[in-house]
Parts: structure tokens; sequence; C-alpha cells
């Protein structure tokens, strides 16, 4: 039997400074970690006014978790203890597994728009400590699927028989779909897949539920769900995972399933042990 996914819970954020002064909105977070498992956070950006990111993010650390920057309009340049450096610009992705530790800072040069998400995928407990890695996905990589009323960017996952970039942990299909005007699509999901959607341009209908632009909801269960756009054409976001269902233990860039493990995390930093180079993953 099909069933239609609804809005379960819809959430607009609120607007904050992180980084080395970066003015951003704050849509998920702590509060919201056991509702969207298992993404934990999600970041917006959108400006025209370089003062509100070039300051960036300088050199910090990650453990227990993925990071995937999206930037629809703009460029962030990535570097990290591993080594890498790397920038990405219009329509492109950064995907880091930050696993048992990693250093990276991400750097927001000026442009006529900043305009994207970064997000947290939280890691299974098993794979916490896993080795960390760092992939740009470049325009080339990303196939696009036109539907009749707009277009289906494959971020990351599969769509239909069409293949984007695949991370090594936890699987995630990330679309960036653009409508034109009053535009329709149902996609068809899992039943028990986790779905969220966020609305980055223009307001849509989810499930037959208005929701406004920068909006983050979370489906119900379900096989189906139908997006509509509004009289203006409009870029949504759509990610469909697996949640985990573990213990959360998050304190600032660290995230774990236990208050012992957070602790050990942060002696690691304290006593020079965080970057596990001779670990046995």
């Amino acid at each position: 039997m099909n069933t239609e996914r609804k809005i379960q819970t819809k959430i607009k954020g609120y607007r904050t400074v992180d980084g080395a002064g970066v003015s951003l909105v704050r849509v998920l977070g702590n509060h919201t970690t056991e509702e969207f498992d298992p993404i934990l956070m999600l970041d917006s950006f959108d400006s025209t006014h370089p003062e509100d990111y070039t300051a960036g993010f300088p050199m910090h650390p990650h453990r227990g978790i993925e990071t995937i920057s999206y930037l629809s309009r703009g460029k962030m340049v990535h570097r990290d203890n591993l080594g890498n450096e790397e920038a990405i610009g219009d329509g492109e992705v950064q995907w880091m597994n930050a696993g048992s530790g990693i250093l990276h800072e991400e750097m927001v040069p000026a442009a006529d728009r900043l305009l994207g998400v970064q997000l947290w995928l939280n890691l299974p407990a098993k794979e916490k400590m896993s080795q960390p890695t760092y992939h740009s996905i470049k325009n080339h990589e990303i196939p696009e699927v036109s539907f009749k009323s707009g277009k289906i960017r494959v971020l990351a996952g599969d769509y239909q028989d069409v293949h984007g970039y695949k991370g090594d942990h936890l699987p995630l299909d990330y679309y960036d779909i653009h409508f034109d005007q009053q535009g329709e699509l149902t996609l068809d999901t899992k039943e028990d897949d986790s779905v969220m959607i966020f609305t980055l341009l223009g307001d849509v209908y989810v499930g037959g539920e208005y929701v406004e632009e920068k909006t983050a909801v979370r489906l119900t269960p379900g096989t189906a769900v139908h997006l509509k756009s509004s009289e203006l054409p409009s870029q949504i976001l759509f990610l469909r995972s697996q949640p985990l269902k573990e213990p959360v233990a998050w304190a600032g860039p660290i995230v774990m399933n236990t208050q012992k493990e957070l602790e050990q995390a942060f002696m690691d930093l304290q006593t020079g042990q965080f970057i596990k180079e001779k670990a046995q993953y």
C-alpha cells in the first residue's frame, strides 16, 4: 500500500555567529538530534555582503561526524592536517569524514553571493573512530536529471538509475532540486527512510502543506512525497538516509555516543593525541 509522507516537524532556525565571525542561520542543532536522526546540524548561508562571512572558519578539530558543505553560489577553500587543500565553487560539494579526528579550516572568499548549507551527518558508533577522509564533488561529477518542470542535481547517492557520489559510511541520497514556477514532483521512498527537506530558495508545498523559504522539515514515514513549487521558481534540498537510533553525546565540534568518549576526545586535544596517525582503523 502506498502512503504519502506528510510534514512531521517544521523548523525555521535562528541567526547566530560561528567560526571567526560568520553570520549564519542555524536551522538544526543539538535540540533536533532525535527528530532529524542522522542529520545533526544544518547551517544555512545566504548573503550578498562579504563582511558576513569572509572571516571564515579557521583551523579547528572534529571527531565522530561527517561534514558536508554545498554551495549553490560562492566559493569555499578547505585545508586540513591530512594535506588536502582544495576549493569548491558554484554548485559543488565538499565532503569530509572527521572520523577519529581531523583538524581543518574553511575559508570563504568574497563573492557576489554566498548561498548554501553545511550539514553534519552522524557516524555510526562502530565507525566514530574511522580513518579521516576528504573529497570534493565537482560539477562534472554531479549528474543532472530533467523532469517536466525542473531538474534534479544528484549531489550524492542515487536517483532511480542515476548514480552520484557515495560516502563510505551512512547511505545518503542528497538532491538539489530546481523547480520552475508551479513545478511538481513526486519522489518514491522506502517506508522507514529518514527523509528531510530544506527550502533553500523560494516557498514550496510538501505533502500539500505550505513551507516558507529557509525551513527544514522532517517527514512522516511513507513510500512517497509530493513536492510543488509556489508561483515562483524554487530550489530545495532533499535528504534521505537511515536513522541510527543511537545515543548522542555532543560538545562543540565533537559528537560521540557517551560522555566518557567526549571527555576522552577533549583530553586527547589537550595532550596532543587527537590526531590518530598510528591508529588501527
